[in-house]
């Protein structure tokens, strides 16, 4: 929609389409992006206090901002109807016939409270576009979250740090959307660096960047189509019963050997615990289903490390092994995949052009990632494509994708 000829982002086309709706003013128009991403393995364990290992992709969602003479603050997105008004004083409040504003209204309301000072003869106007699939399981509403954070930090020379950019989107998430999502999302798209991705230790929020190089191969990004809200998914439950796993071994005082701690009552997550001491203490989870929760987590926590052994040393296939590892679990363990992630993935790693592939994401539909030799994506593309259209019935969505920084300013 705004691309030029070379398939860039045209700053003056999105310019004069904010011209369009909000008309002339004296006040320049500041322009910030938010890239999607990708998790390359470590699903559902950032809530856990796990490592994962996600990047950024090429996928970006667009914010166009302007200050205004009063105080008002409205928005329009050029994908969904409907302009939303508010004002600068408001006490934001949770309202589902807000729609998208509710996620922007939630960075508001954190950030107020935690004491930046709009300068209040000022509101200002909202444009978004955004390339990236909503509910696709690639981030969407985080890169709108982070994107608008950072976007009012710039607009009103805040200079918030990108971990408190994610920081402030996550808090936004838990207490005003009531989803009770992990760090990763947030953060990986608040501080990203291109061909890289990071190995982010969501116990204490740090993160190294691990150079990127797949060689002859690429990531693709392949969308089931079937649509998901998080916060009406079992996401939620999901977390739940983790706590309930975590609730049970530490009422007991069981000694751990090769963990972060020394005894089962000292656990603050579940992926502290080695897979040796998991199997030791199991029986004590006599549910099966949180035994199976638990699992996964502990063993998903070691295959993120594994990978990030496999990426140093050159060893795609050992990565692309772990990955297909990775949904198998996601499938059996922690139940979050569905016949359309599962169609996907199993005629991706039948190709003999893909070393290996998984869900990305919350699950219950969205996307799957595979990594595909770059020579061979189109025919790839147009086989699996073929076999998900037979058994899913419609077709799904396909696109290689680079690595890309987190939030940026274009102007």
């Amino acid at each position: 929609m705004f691309n030029n000829i070379n398939n860039d982002f045209d700053i003056d086309l999105f310019k004069n389409k904010f011209v369009e709706i909000y008309g002339q003013s004296i006040y320049p128009i500041q322009i910030c992006r938010g890239p999607a991403r990708i998790n390359i393995i470590g699903e559902h364990i950032d809530y856990n206090g796990g490592f994962v290992f996600p990047c950024a992709i090429d996928k970006y969602l667009y914010i166009g901002m302007r200050k205004r003479d009063d105080k008002k603050i409205i928005y329009n997105d050029l994908k969904f109807p409907g302009t939303f008004s508010f004002d600068v004083n408001d006490e934001f409040m949770y309202k589902k016939e807000n729609d998208y504003s509710n996620y922007l209204n939630g960075i508001l309301s954190i950030i107020k409270r935690e004491g930046f000072d709009f300068d209040f003869d000022f509101g200002f106007d909202v444009l978004i576009y955004s390339e990236i699939p909503s509910a696709g399981g690639i981030s969407s509403s985080s890169a709108l979250e982070c994107c608008f954070a950072f976007s009012v930090s710039e607009l009103f020379n805040f200079n918030i740090s990108q971990k408190d950019i994610a920081l402030i989107g996550q808090q936004s998430e838990h207490e005003f959307m009531n989803v009770k999502c992990g760090i990763m999302d947030q953060y990986i798209i608040s501080t990203a660096k291109e061909n890289t991705c990071e190995l982010l230790d969501c116990e204490n929020v740090s993160h190294e960047y691990i150079p990127l190089n797949l060689g002859d191969y690429q990531f693709v990004v392949m969308n089931t189509k079937k649509k998901r809200q998080l916060a009406d998914s079992k996401y939620n439950e999901r977390r739940e019963q983790c706590e309930s796993v975590l609730s049970i071994l530490n009422k007991q005082d069981f000694v751990l050997k090769n963990s972060k701690v020394s005894n089962t009552n000292e656990l603050k997550n579940l992926c502290s615990i080695s897979i040796s001491d998991f199997d030791s203490v199991k029986f004590l989870i006599k549910d099966d289903v949180l035994c199976r929760r638990a699992f996964h987590c502990v063993s998903e926590n070691n295959r993120v490390l594994n990978s990030v052994d496999a990426l140093k040393n050159g060893d795609l296939f050992l990565l692309g092994k772990l990955i297909i590892e990775s949904h198998k679990s996601l499938k059996e363990n922690y139940e979050v995949t569905g016949i359309e992630l599962d169609t996907l993935v199993d005629c991706a790693i039948a190709q003999n052009s893909c070393l290996g592939a998984r869900m990305t994401g919350a699950g219950f539909g969205g996307c799957a990632i595979a990594i595909v030799k770059k020579d061979l994506i189109d025919s790839f593309i147009k086989i699996v494509q073929e076999e998900y259209l037979k058994v899913i019935g419609y077709s799904a969505e396909f696109f290689s994708c680079n690595t890309s920084d987190g939030v940026s300013r274009l102007c």
